[in-house]
């Protein structure tokens, strides 16, 4: 299997940046809400680990908590949150090799990480099946792909979901209320499911969320 230069251009190179978005989500009290679930992603990590969107580093504490023997790499592409994770890492003392890039184009080898990360990320990637086959690439042979997402509901929720969607991504850096995230997941040839939970918390039109674990083939 060849390996894909770290040099690679990706293939789209419009910058992300959401400015305003950034400075708003500094001030949304998540942490109580979020916390056991992002506990459940950095439970007992070692290796190379890789976070998908790191945004303004939210989970490089619980990470930090998690054990010395790990590796943590993560990306950001807005310049704005990737600022505010930057501060974050720093504050805490956590080495993280941060890097500017997007899910669609990882910017590390074949089969060189032990456990990807994903935090409310395939929300807001342009191209989330290319973003799952790039995650099941970088992943090792046995890797876990972590993953915690609002997803669309059912029933009239999601009706309402779909409706409020366009206004919504534009006020929300490109959130989608309405991605059929889990199916995507659990169907993809490369990956078997561990686990996942259907979780009972959040409000609409941000709900349902889902956590679980995939293993790579």
């Amino acid at each position: 299997m060849s390996e894909r230069s770290t040099q690679e251009t990706p293939r789209d190179d419009r910058e992300i940046s959401h400015p305003v978005f950034a400075a708003i989500y500094d001030r949304v009290p998540q942490s109580w809400l979020l916390r056991s679930h992002r506990e459940y992603l950095t439970r007992a990590l070692s290796g190379r680990v890789l976070e998908i969107g790191a945004g303004d580093g939210a989970m490089f504490p619980y990470a930090a908590a998690a054990g010395t023997d790990i590796e943590y790499h993560a990306i950001e592409p807005d310049p704005h949150m990737r600022t505010r994770a930057e501060s974050a890492a720093r504050e805490r003392g956590f080495p993280v090799d941060l890097r500017s890039a997007r899910a669609e184009s990882l910017p590390y080898p074949d089969e060189s990480v032990d456990v990807v990360l994903a935090s409310l990320v395939f929300c807001t990637i342009e191209d989330p099946d290319a973003a799952l086959a790039e995650a099941a690439r970088v992943l090792k042979p046995g890797g876990e792909f972590r993953f915690l997402e609002h997803v669309r509901a059912d029933g009239w929720r999601g009706s309402g979901q779909d409706l409020l969607n366009p206004l919504w991504k534009r006020a929300a850096g490109g959130c989608q209320l309405n991605r059929e995230t889990i199916p995507r997941f659990v169907s993809h040839d490369a990956f078997s499911v561990v686990e996942i939970e259907r979780l009972r918390f959040g409000i609409f039109p941000v709900r349902p969320f889902v956590r679980g674990t995939l293993r790579r083939r």
